[in-house]
């Protein structure tokens, strides 16, 4: 059973997912006394554990490299580090590429990855079906690869992150939602959950696709919107590689990767419309076996075993928002990365933990806060 829920903490973290556990990690590894992480249900279980579980730093904006690449060192150590094995498989990523837009994109993009220590290339078509053999590579142009890059599995990262914070001091509540919050002064006085009320004056909003209507409570606008994706896990096959790269048809978002004696694949429905659909679908099944027959087609043939549904929190630029609330000091946000949060939450964690203990964070965050809808935005290119 979750633990009593304080009446005062000196930072309320919402949303036990990894970003939000990573938060209160380094927060309280850092000296800060009495933080407090409150979940609506079960750690993870909102969209960290519904993901694919890819880790990289191939990624168009500089500063998602930046943090890929720490994050990846921290997932390289993750067992020394928490005492907590993740399953990771750094077999690389694949990006197969149909048009000349796309391939002058990853060129300029590989060029900056290369520039700040990525071992990202581009190859041509024959290398990529080498390296992912199940690919037709038929009007393939070019492929971007980066070796490093991989998989892992995000339950074990929660795990590891959620006992290095309790065994730092932090309390963690489940089962607890927030449901309101007292402001006044132009201060934040309290946090009311379902389980209670906390006095707090600092409160971190990291509950990923509901973090628009979390923000709310507040009187604060983010502009995240939740958005289904769903995956499916095949039944196993034989003969695959275990080398496989997660490999990803950029054109169609169709991708796959390794997962047990069988596939784990998906892909991003153009007909998908926003809201917290939590539920399998079959609406986007004609279009992924489109996807499939004309880029893996021997998979067309493989049983499909099981599969789940999950949220993206959608941005509307597809980049992430990170920073402190102009008009609510206190109130820190960091959500909305549009399908690669949990990949880069071990570096988040400790962007946050410096943002609100006023340090210098490892990377110029100004450009996510959430005012630069009102002036020009950077797009994150490379989501999948």
């Amino acid at each position: 059973m979750s633990e009593a829920v304080p009446t005062t903490a000196s930072v309320v973290v919402m949303g036990g997912g990894v970003i939000g556990l990573s938060t209160a990690y380094h927060l309280a590894k850092a000296g800060v006394r009495d933080v407090v992480v409150v979940e609506t249900n079960q750690l993870g279980s909102g969209s960290t554990c519904k993901a694919a579980g890819g880790v990289r730093a191939m990624f168009s904006d500089e500063i998602n490299v930046i943090m890929g690449k720490h994050s990846l060192d921290v997932f390289e150590r993750f067992g020394e580090l928490f005492d907590q094995e993740i399953d990771l498989h750094q077999v690389g990523y694949l990006f197969l590429l149909d048009n000349d837009e796309d391939v002058a994109d990853f060129e300029r993009t590989v060029q900056l990855q290369q520039s700040l220590g990525i071992e990202a290339h581009m190859i041509d078509p024959t290398e990529a079906k080498r390296r992912s053999p199940l690919i037709d590579i038929t009007g393939i142009k070019a492929a971007a690869f980066s070796p490093r890059d991989g998989h892992c599995t995000p339950e074990s990262v929660v795990l590891g992150y959620a006992r290095a914070a309790r065994k730092a001091g932090v309390r963690i509540i489940t089962g607890c939602e927030v449901t309101g919050a007292e402001v006044s002064g132009g201060r934040i006085r309290v946090v009311e959950t379902s389980r209670g009320r906390i006095e707090a004056d600092t409160v971190v909003c990291a509950t990923g696709a509901w973090s628009g209507k979390v923000a709310g409570l507040f009187g604060v606008d983010l502009p995240v919107t939740p958005m289904r994706r769903q995956i499916l896990v095949t039944e196993p096959m034989t003969g695959l590689p275990s080398d496989t790269p997660f490999t990803i048809d950029f054109a169609t978002s169709l991708y796959f990767h390794n997962e047990g004696p069988g596939l784990l694949l998906g892909m991003s429905d153009k007909n998908e419309t926003e809201g917290f659909k939590l539920n399998r679908g079959e609406e986007w099944l004609p279009g992924l076996f489109d996807a499939i027959e004309r880029r893996a087609p021997s998979l067309a043939e493989v049983g499909m075993a099981s599969g789940w549904a999950g949220l993206y929190e959608m941005t509307p630029d597809h980049n992430g928002l990170v920073g402190q609330a102009d008009d609510l000091p206190g109130f820190y946000y960091c959500t909305g990365f549009s399908g690669h949060g949990f990949l880069l939450g071990p570096a988040l964690g400790e962007v946050m933990r410096d943002l609100i203990r006023g340090d210098q964070p490892m990377v110029d965050i100004s450009c996510f806060d959430v005012a630069r809808f009102a002036h020009a935005t950077r797009p994150e290119k490379n989501i999948v």
